[in-house]
């Protein structure tokens, strides 16, 4: 209202698997979109042994901690830009590992949650499932991938690759536990080649910015945006708190 331009940092929806992922979407390559499910995270350390891999303050609720916080607002944009705005959360943290030691070498409790497992009802039907966690060991491919089936087809997105198999090629697997599977599933998909060089993102969104300042070129990163991925973490602890799925009200001014 006052004509102060404003905005925050989405720097995720700049990485090279999102665009890929983006591309994708916008191309019509998976036809209706049916689910989204979301893998992140990796061990870190208690502190007692290695040292942790992330501040103290992560793990101290008091302080602003905790994985629901950091990284809600991040499932809230990739959801809402790539795939339709967020509808309901249901979500259920858990702080796995309750004592760990700081910076100094000084045990502590951890009173944050280091674990979400969430479910996001999408605008349009599709359904979210993202599981957060700094405690689990990493095995995939990156330190966080998206699954996106759809009735086309289907694509797996990390932070710089991006995997597809569509409807054409798509293999027809037969349920036998009783005799070992001669299908290797990861060769059957096809990997999407770069179209350029890529940017750091934060770099991107950064330039973005200036030159809607500069040039008053389009921006819908703003603060509204912020709110959003804000609510949506708020949300979600409720919703763990409470033990039951929630609306996400639309964010208006």
């Amino acid at each position: 209202a006052a004509g102060v331009k404003h905005g925050v940092v989405q720097d995720k929806l700049f990485l090279p698997g999102l665009l890929k992922l983006r591309r994708l979407i916008e191309g019509g390559f998976f036809g209706q979109v049916l689910s989204v499910r979301g893998e992140f995270g990796y061990w870190v350390f208690e502190g007692d042994g290695q040292p942790a891999q992330r501040p103290s303050w992560n793990y101290r609720a008091q302080d602003g901690g905790g994985i629901v916080t950091d990284m809600f607002p991040h499932w809230e944009y990739l959801l809402h830009e790539l795939f339709g705005r967020v509808r309901t959360v249901q979500a259920l943290t858990r702080t796995h590992i309750g004592r760990r030691w700081d910076e100094e070498g000084k045990p502590y409790e951890a009173t944050a949650d280091d674990a979400a497992y969430g479910i996001f009802e999408l605008e349009g039907g599709a359904v979210a499932q993202i599981n957060s966690s700094w405690t689990v060991r990493v095995h995939r491919d990156e330190l966080v991938e998206f699954q996106v089936d759809g009735t086309h087809g289907s694509a797996v997105a990390g932070l710089r690759s991006c995997r597809i198999q569509h409807r054409a090629a798509t293999p027809r697997p037969v349920w036998d536990p009783d005799l070992p599977s001669a299908d290797r599933f990861r060769a059957q998909w096809q990997e999407v080649p770069d179209d350029g060089p890529v940017e750091n993102g934060f770099k991107a969104q950064w330039e973005l910015f200036l030159r809607h300042v500069v040039r008053d070129e389009p921006w819908r990163w703003d603060l509204l945006a912020g709110a959003r991925g804000v609510q949506l973490a708020a949300l979600g602890l409720r919703s763990c708190a409470e033990g039951r799925r929630l609306p996400v009200p639309e964010v208006t001014l």
